[in-house]
């Protein structure tokens, strides 16, 4: 393998190029991968970069904080930093733009999943085209129902085309974690893996896409798209939602009882982050 080459990005968030065809972006946003306004433009311009490039044909998504992938979005940072960033290419705003852009790019992108994927992590997980997950370590979720939320970057348009919409129902209104093996069966994710095995199964999977024709896996993913991605008509009102629901005073109150649990601290993650919507109160 070629020596691998570090791409534009920051310390949060890094592109590698491995290789001209395979690229690894790695969150190390310590010390739960909090993902907040700062961090949407450079994913959009990562993303723009996967779109544009003509030779990479396959890229993963990963962390480097152990037991993190994303937890959830920066509800710290002041609502008017996220309202000031602007739309992206499609006109949607920042977040949904650049998760729509990400399913719909002529490059194969894969999310490597050991730690929790909840809230915007699990948007960007499904926003990939495939994801793969630690039998023992990942963690799944939608969260924001239990805290008087309403989810904003996809997962409503994206989880019934996956598993169908009992089960969609059941993820988004329990609030609840699912764990890789179940994750696995209800099709959240294309397989869980014993963690031991998870890195060296990735990386062959994307070597071999990687060594393939470029037309030929940009076409086959074009013809897919038109059979399963939602349209944007379906994404937009989401993130609109999402927005209203957050300034109502009973989602307020629920975040900051959240934050107050250490929502946004490490910690024992089955009290902090894997919480009970019961104990939120009404």
């Amino acid at each position: 393998m070629n020596r691998p080459e570090r791409g534009f990005a920051t310390d949060e968030i890094r592109l590698e190029r491995r290789l001209p065809t395979y690229w690894r972006v790695t969150f190390d946003m310590p010390p739960v991968n909090i993902f907040g306004p700062r961090h949407l433009p450079l994913l959009s311009d990562i993303v723009t970069a996967i779109e544009t490039d003509p030779q990479v044909k396959v890229v993963v998504f990963d962390s480097a904080v152990k037991g993190f992938f994303i937890t959830h979005y920066d509800f710290l940072a002041p609502l008017e930093e996220s309202l000031a960033v602007p739309p992206g290419p499609t006109g949607l705003p920042s977040l949904p733009d650049t998760l729509v852009r990400l399913s719909r790019a002529p490059v194969v992108s894969i999310a490597s999943i050991r730690g929790r994927a909840t809230g915007v992590g699990s948007e960007l997980a499904l926003a990939c085209d495939m994801r793969f997950a630690s039998r023992e370590k990942a963690i799944l979720s939608q969260w924001e129902v239990g805290a008087g939320l309403v989810p904003g970057g996809g997962p409503m348009a994206r989880l019934p085309r996956l598993m169908g919409r009992g089960r969609a129902l059941e993820v988004l209104l329990s609030a609840d974690d699912v764990h890789g093996d179940l994750a696995e069966r209800y099709g959240y994710v294309n397989r869980s893996l014993p963690d031991a095995e998870l890195d060296g199964f990735v990386e062959a999977l994307a070597m071999r896409i990687a060594t393939f024709d470029k037309d030929a896996i940009a076409e086959t993913k074009r013809l897919v798209d038109i059979a399963s991605l939602p349209p944007d008509v379906e994404i937009k009102p989401e993130w609109d939602a999402f927005l209203a629901s957050l300034a109502r005073p009973a989602a307020q109150s629920r975040i900051k009882a959240l934050m107050g649990r250490g929502f946004h601290r490490p910690g024992d993650v089955e009290t902090r982050l894997g919480f009970h919507v019961g104990q939120l109160g009404g």
